[in-house]
């Protein structure tokens, strides 16, 4: 989805140019001031070298005649473009959508995790209800690609992230990125970008050669870009305070979990880089077969592909959060690791203290959990495996049975095939829950705010929103905030913190 020649995007995509409201002009001042809001909004492809760039690339500037500028990765590849390196175009932020964009936004989200995962992209049209040639034609409109040409651009920024970024062998590399043969990797990865793999390998910079820990050489170091400002002491504060004894930890600036991705299990420690705008993740080398889905929870969690300053600009011209806005400027709304487990931890917290309910979550992962390598640490139990316990077990760690059975329930349903991950079905899911114990309005509002990843939702009875805005009722609420739309779920997070989480 190129920009033609008269400034506007080639193909039907008025949609994305409207809500990025962009045109070539607008394009190349923002490539000129390299300008970090429009990271992951537009890519820019140099017609004399062949390459394609983010807006912060440091590159030499190339001559605006040069210039043709897309709204997607995988736009600019189908024209032939090859990945920058310096850059390196695979680690931008993922590009917003407009709220009408959902279903492009969950398709999306569903073909680059089956891309990662190796998984064939035949479900994916069934799963939103359409036929393979109608979402094809969706795609076709709207990024100037096909599905399939966004499985193998995914596919191959893995691979190439892998490359630059670890020491892993070329296998492993192959299979991480989620490709099913080690010749079709070379060939197709060669024929994109022009080298081979070991030769990418080799062009690295001794940095980027030895990304492995040195402390711990069985481990694999991720860079997770974001767009600035990020309030990282904010959102460590507010997972901090809701950390599962056994599962999760913050200290020292760095947030540390267990993880289970299908029967992979290994550690993952999360810190801020202080050189640039970005997160660095170092991983568990058992997890390296499942490292694209890694990615994708963790960006979710920490909210990496919001755009900071167009929500807190928005936020500002309410007089209630404007002072609030200006102490935590890149406030982010935590996302959830894994959608049961935070929907879990919702159920347990309610009418006792947070203490007590990560007290209770925790006794949960220990007793059903699954240790990892280290020892230290228990990954929280799969769905499934509570599901088989039952409500006596549950009840067994001391909560009340009314609780237990929500809990066992909830499990049920996700083992059943419920999904708590963000998704285009959102109104589906939350009526589902609705019908399972323990979910009234205010548990389904966090849920659809950190496992769902809704921007707009509300949790209007909460007593800490309530006191904030000075408000009787869940109505005289949701009346205050109805100016902070779509985003109510960040004035949710700057009144939370206002309040000391």
């Amino acid at each position: 989805m190129a920009l033609a020649e008269n400034g506007q995007y080639r193909g039907a995509c008025s949609a994305r140019e409207a809500h990025v409201s962009l045109d070539s002009k607008s394009c190349f001042r923002a490539l000129v001031a390299r300008d970090a809001r429009f990271d992951g909004v537009f890519f820019v492809g140099v017609r004399s070298t062949g390459i394609y760039c983010r807006p912060i690339c440091p590159a030499p500037r190339p001559a605006e005649r040069n210039c043709v500028f897309f709204a997607s990765a995988v736009a600019a590849e189908r024209e032939a473009f090859r990945a920058c390196f310096r850059c390196r175009p695979e680690l931008a932020p993922a590009s917003p959508s407009k709220p009408s964009d959902t279903l492009l936004e969950a398709a999306t989200a569903e073909i680059i995790e089956a891309a990662v995962a190796g998984r064939s992209l035949e479900g994916v049209a069934p799963r939103f209800g359409l036929s393979p040639r109608h979402l094809r034609r969706l795609f076709e409109r709207s990024l100037g690609a096909r599905p399939v040409d966004l499985a193998q651009t995914t596919r191959l920024a893995m691979a190439k992230r892998l490359l630059q970024d670890s020491q892993l062998p070329m296998s492993e590399v192959a299979f991480g990125a989620g490709f099913r043969s080690i010749r079709r990797f070379n060939a197709v990865f060669s024929q994109r970008f022009g080298r081979s793999p070991s030769d990418v390998r080799r062009w690295g910079t001794p940095s980027q050669r030895a990304l492995v820990d040195s402390a711990n050489s069985a481990s694999l170091r991720l860079r997770l870009d974001f767009r600035p400002p990020l309030d990282w002491d904010a959102l460590l504060a507010f997972l901090a305070l809701r950390a599962i004894p056994g599962v999760e930890s913050v200290d020292a600036g760095v947030y540390r979990r267990a993880v289970l991705l299908d029967e992979a299990k290994g550690i993952v420690e999360v810190r801020r880089d202080k050189r640039r705008p970005a997160l660095i993740a170092t991983a568990s080398a058992t997890l390296v077969p499942h490292v694209g889905t890694l990615v994708l929870r963790l960006r979710r969690l920490f909210d990496l592909d919001a755009q900071p300053r167009l929500i807190d600009a928005h936020l500002r011209r309410d007089a209630k959060l404007r002072p609030q806005v200006r102490r935590h400027p890149g406030l982010r709304v935590p996302g959830a690791f894994d959608g049961f487990e935070t929907a879990v931890r919702a159920i347990l917290g309610q009418q006792i203290t947070v203490a007590a309910a990560t007290g209770l979550a925790g006794k949960l992962a220990k007793q059903f959990g699954a240790p990892v390598p280290d020892g230290a640490l228990a990954a929280f139990p799969s769905a499934e495996r509570v599901a088989q316990e039952g409500v006596d077990a549950i009840a067994a760690l001391g909560m009340p049975r009314a609780r237990a059975t929500a809990v066992w329930k909830l499990a049920r349903a996700v083992a059943g095939g419920l999904s708590l991950a963000p998704s285009v079905h959102r109104t589906e899911t939350l009526r589902a829950l609705e019908e399972l114990p323990g979910f009234g309005p205010w548990t389904l509002q966090y849920v659809a705010m950190r496992c769902l990843a809704w921007p707009d939702a509300f949790p209007a009875t909460d007593l800490g929103v309530l006191r904030a805005l000075g408000a009787s009722t869940g109505k005289r609420a949701e009346a205050c905030a109805e100016r902070w739309r779509p985003w109510r779920a960040y004035g949710v997070m700057h009144l939370w913190t206002g309040e000391s989480l």
